[in-house]
């Protein structure tokens, strides 16, 4: 105890206060603007990547989406290099990295009703970022856990060697933290009043950030499939905030730009693709449930309705392997591959496929590019299996060492493989 109050103790004094550039408050913050932009810089592409990867169907719609946020984040009270991306994901939801790095996916975007609501969620993303919640979220936790983590380590050291496992590991521990958290009631107030605000000077009628929090309270009432691991975890909704939003509303005044044909008319192929997802989610729900025929059924259906879409080409992939016709599923992800090269899984995918066929090279080249794109378990554990296979034991074990820190199934094995490999000894049960 007494170690752990000299350590709180110590943090206390090392821990500066930064004034808030939206409220002008002076707060506690472990972390400076450093530490925001290279973890901002450094983790939205790998987040984007783990949630989903880019909207690559519609491109007219990143466009939009990246100029309504432009024009919102124009009027923020803190200059950044602010960034919008569209997440090809069904579940609804929206965050911000530190640095302004936003995205929002293609989930929310199906749901909201005018070009004015979209103010509303972005104005609210760009707050966090200019007041820098993600910062004192983690100075909070850094106390709270009576240790400092480390952040110029996390994301700045070097990613050579044994530094490359930590580096990795941490870096993506971080940026999964920070999109997930849930933010304090406090920063959720200041998001809300400052986001309408945004919204408002960029010429958006404020009143639809009220429309939208009545929308949200219904949803979550509702208890609606897809929002409450989404949205809702990290900004919870509540009839407060609605009351809030509405006094703030009358502050500022209403009136303004909405938008409605506009944005319904911008969203339309999406929401004509809206069944051929919605069928494709079925049939990832069923893969997990083990159902491979209704999966590849509900591929086989959404193929139907979009055969751009590079997602429906990776589930029936997905289907076929899990069935064992690797030579089918290996032609799947090549579809895939062809409609969206940008994705980490579907590399990885027809890596995996083609490592279970043999095909050594073409496997070696996929699961890299794989990993280019975002540093997984899986990735080195099968790039691993590869070198192994081809008589590369030096890389294998490097490969195995990096899988093995990941507490997942394919860590366990990579474990499994270094004992077999006479690197490591077997865990103690």
């Amino acid at each position: 105890m007494h170690r752990l109050a000299s350590i709180m103790a110590v943090l206390l004094l090392l821990a500066g206060c930064a004034t808030n550039p939206v409220t002008g408050e002076r707060e506690l913050s472990l972390y400076g603007e450093g530490w925001e932009r290279q973890v901002g810089e450094q983790q939205y592409a790998p987040m984007r990547q783990a949630q989903g990867g880019d909207l690559a169907i519609d491109r007219s719609v990143v466009d939009y989406v990246q100029s309504v946020g432009q024009r919102v984040a124009q009027y923020a009270d803190r200059e950044l290099p602010y960034e919008f991306q569209v997440i090809n994901s069904s579940v609804p939801n929206a965050w911000a990295l530190p640095a302004g790095k936003i995205a929002i996916n293609r989930g929310l975007l199906t749901e909201l009703g005018s070009e004015a609501e979209l103010a509303a969620v972005l104005g609210h993303e760009v707050v966090h970022a200019a007041a820098r919640h993600s910062a004192q979220s983690a100075s909070r936790a850094a106390l709270a856990q009576g240790a400092v983590i480390l952040g110029s380590a996390a994301v700045g050291a070097t990613t050579e060697n044994e530094n490359y496992t930590q580096v990795a590991l941490l870096g993506g521990m971080i940026g999964a933290q920070l999109i997930q958290q849930r933010y304090s009631r406090d920063a959720e107030r200041e998001s809300d009043y400052y986001g309408m605000h945004y919204m408002k000077r960029a010429g958006y009628d404020p009143a639809a950030a009220v429309d939208l929090q009545e929308t949200f309270v219904r949803l979550s009432e509702n208890r609606r499939t897809g929002w409450l691991d989404g949205l809702f975890a990290s900004h919870p909704p509540s009839q407060e905030r609605v009351e809030r939003n509405r006094e703030t509303a009358n502050e500022l005044g209403r009136g303004g730009r909405i938008g409605q044909d506009e944005y319904q008319s911008q969203m339309a192929y999406l929401q004509e693709l809206k069944p051929a997802y919605e069928a494709h989610d079925e049939g990832r729900k069923a893969l997990q449930e083990g159902d491979t025929d209704r999966a590849l059924a509900k591929a086989d259906e959404a193929l139907a309705r979009e055969d751009d879409e590079a997602l429906f080409h990776a589930l029936r992939g997905d289907a076929l392997a899990t069935r064992g016709d690797f030579s089918a599923a290996e032609t799947a992800f090549s579809e895939a591959l062809e409609r969206d090269p940008s994705w980490f899984y579907h590399h990885l995918r027809r890596g995996m496929v083609r490592e279970e066929r043999s095909e050594w090279a073409g496997a070696r080249a996929d699961l890299q590019a794989s990993l280019e794109r975002l540093q997984t378990a899986d990735g080195h554990l099968h790039l691993g299996n590869v070198e192994r296979a081809t008589g590369n034991r030096g890389q294998a074990i490097e490969h195995y060492k990096v899988a093995a820190q990941s507490q997942t199934p394919a860590g366990e094995r990579a474990r499994k493989h270094l004992v077999d490999m006479g690197v490591a000894q077997p865990e103690q049960q």
